[in-house]
């Protein structure tokens, strides 16, 4: 779609609290990723924040209409994800933003189908899943490391966000949940390293109607929760091997890999896929320990934002691995969980949805650039 975006000029509108990540991982790759202006429906809030961060402030309005910067990157909160995205494309700039890409399909297919007429790019996070601690394992995976892939298990237990947010009420209302506040993560890491699922059946429980903020001028006081917080899947691939993913509010810890992959060789323990390094332990049958492998793959030392430099590298003719088509195909999987676990039938996927690209081995800066 056109030629690669190297330098890529960005405006990034949002500058809430998962900004600062991204302003950090932008100063890191700066030669390829530059960011021009930000901007918020806030406009002093956004003023602030770009005297902090010695960047040019600029309203809403003005950053969509400005000739100098290629993509929006839409740091907004998720019920505006998809406006923003739109804005984006209907002003001929390419659009990438935190997940979700919508709060439900029917909002994020007229999205794909608008960036395709347009002939802009759509991306979405997370792209923690193009660090080394997922690529390395999906190199594992791809080498026959475990043999031919049959099955895995992606688990995320918390006792819930209230214990730490301190206003946790969006989480327990519909459009909240641990699936679609951490599926995302799960379900990127298990398309990398198993492709794209075809099928989905699920299950869902609630242990109480009521929480109990923890911290924050809120603290002590009870809201109340509307949704299911324990959420089962069994997901079937394109592949033939069947997952099965866990996501709970309702749970302390867990004591295993968050991801293990199992094969007719042996098992893969993959790290956390809501970070971006980490390292993969295998195990054989016969083997009396687990064994470490190393980094071979993904971008080391990566941060939020790095699916903007993915961006500025693709080439023309090519996707990015950073392509809202993944994230689409995520949001499709857990409607469906979460359909399935009301009605109790097993639903089918849409097909389409393919395995991004492998990312190979590179290790990024730890440091800042000197001012």
């Amino acid at each position: 779609m056109g030629e690669s975006l190297t330098p890529l000029r960005v405006g990034m509108v949002g500058v809430g609290a998962i900004s600062g990540q991204y302003f950090d991982t932008v100063a890191r790759i700066a030669s390829e990723v530059q960011l021009i202006a930000v901007a918020d429906r806030d406009d002093e809030r956004a003023t602030a924040v770009a005297a902090e961060r010695g960047i040019v402030a600029r309203t809403v309005d003005d950053l969509f209409a400005a000739p100098d910067i290629d993509l929006i990157l839409n740091l907004t909160v998720p019920g505006a994800h998809a406006e923003v995205a739109q804005r984006a494309i209907d002003h001929g700039k390419h659009s990438y933003g935190e997940k979700p890409l919508a709060l439900t399909t029917a909002q994020a297919r007229p999205l794909m189908a608008a960036a395709e007429a347009a002939g802009v790019w759509l991306g979405c996070a997370p792209d923690t899943v193009l660090g080394s601690g997922i690529q390395s394992a999906r190199h594992a995976v791809d080498s026959g490391l475990i043999g031919t892939p049959v099955a895995a298990t992606a688990t995320f237990v918390s006792p819930g966000h209230e214990a730490w947010h301190p206003n946790p009420d969006f989480y327990y209302v519909d459009g909240g949940g641990p699936l679609l506040d951490m599926g995302p993560y799960y379900l990127h890491a298990l398309v990398h390293l198993l492709g794209p699922v075809v099928s989905v059946f699920g299950a869902s429980s609630r242990s109480r109607d009521s929480r109990t903020i923890a911290s924050g001028p809120r603290a002590g006081e009870t809201i109340p929760v509307s949704i299911d917080t324990h959420v089962t899947a069994v997901l079937e691939h394109a592949s033939g091997a069947l997952s099965t993913l866990i996501t709970s509010f309702d749970a302390t810890a867990t004591h295993a890999a968050p991801i293990e992959v199992h094969g007719t060789a042996g098992t893969l323990a993959v790290p956390d896929p809501n970070m971006f390094d980490g390292t993969s332990s295998l195990r054989c049958p016969g083997d009396a320990a687990w064994q470490p492998l190393p980094i071979v793959a993904g971008f080391e030392a990566g941060g939020r934002g790095i699916g903007l430099l993915d961006f500025a590298r693709t080439p023309a003719g090519a996707v990015p691995r950073a392509d809202a088509s993944l994230a689409l195909h995520a949001l499709e999987v857990m409607e469906a969980t979460l359909e399935s676990a009301r009605t109790g039938r097993r639903l089918d996927i849409s097909p389409g949805a393919t395995r991004p690209r492998p990312v190979p081995l590179e290790q990024l800066s730890v440091a800042l650039p000197a001012p």
